[in-house]
């Protein structure tokens, strides 16, 4: 049974240095989506990280909430937002204990950015219910995931187990799941394997699935 990337490895990105999943902007596919009408309603973007997209979608207008299980990555959001004058809003929060900290049915639309790939197995099925505890019905989720297909400069999965807790699920319905890429920073200790310098930005092969709560 796959295990959850342990929660020490993110605390330590964000003591350390900047994690390579930060690029200092949104990701390319979320502002697709958003420029496609991927968004609506109340907003979740569980996995915030250091809020690009809770900050980039608030100042186009959206009702957004950023969360993070990282009480560092929340403090990198909160002040990133003040440095653009950017009213967004953050919390630290469990994402999968969602319902019981922030409330049940409460968003219209769900953002995982590179969140649904570092969970396990158990982990993976705990977090979609707790999302399907917070959304309302007909809500949709994006989830952007990277993909096997990759060179493996992060935790990969295949299209099977992007889509499998949600097929289990009967209160979701997969709408579609394309691929795409997810923009990130070359780890020093995976530069040699795909012939890059450390820290250069690498766009890795990704899946990115709309999911509609039912």
């Amino acid at each position: 049974m796959e295990p959850s990337v342990p929660f020490t490895t993110f605390e330590a990105a964000y003591e350390t240095g900047t994690p390579p999943w930060v690029i200092g902007e949104p990701q390319p596919a979320v502002l697709e989506l958003e420029r496609s009408g991927g968004f609506s309603g109340a907003v979740l973007d569980p996995g915030c990280g250091a809020g690009e997209h809770t900050i980039h979608l608030t100042r186009a207008g959206y009702d957004v909430l950023g969360v993070d299980f990282a009480p560092q990555a929340v403090e990198l959001a909160r002040r990133n937002a003040h440095e653009r004058g950017v009213d967004a809003e953050f919390e630290t929060a469990d994402a999968l204990r969602l319902p019981e900290q922030l409330g049940r049915e409460r968003f219209d639309t769900v953002l995982d950015s590179a969140l649904f790939h570092v969970f396990g197995d158990e982990d993976r099925t705990a977090y979609v219910r707790s999302l399907h505890g917070v959304c309302r019905p007909g809500a949709v989720l994006h989830v952007l995931a990277l993909s096997d297909k990759g060179p493996g400069l992060g935790p990969e999965i295949s299209r099977e187990t992007l889509t499998g807790p949600f097929e289990a699920h009967p209160g979701w319905e997969i709408e579609s799941v394309e691929e795409t890429t997810y923009a990130g920073l070359v780890p020093a200790e995976h530069a040699g394997r795909i012939d890059a310098e450390p820290g250069s930005r690498f766009d890795s092969p990704a899946w990115l699935a709309r999911v509609r709560r039912i």
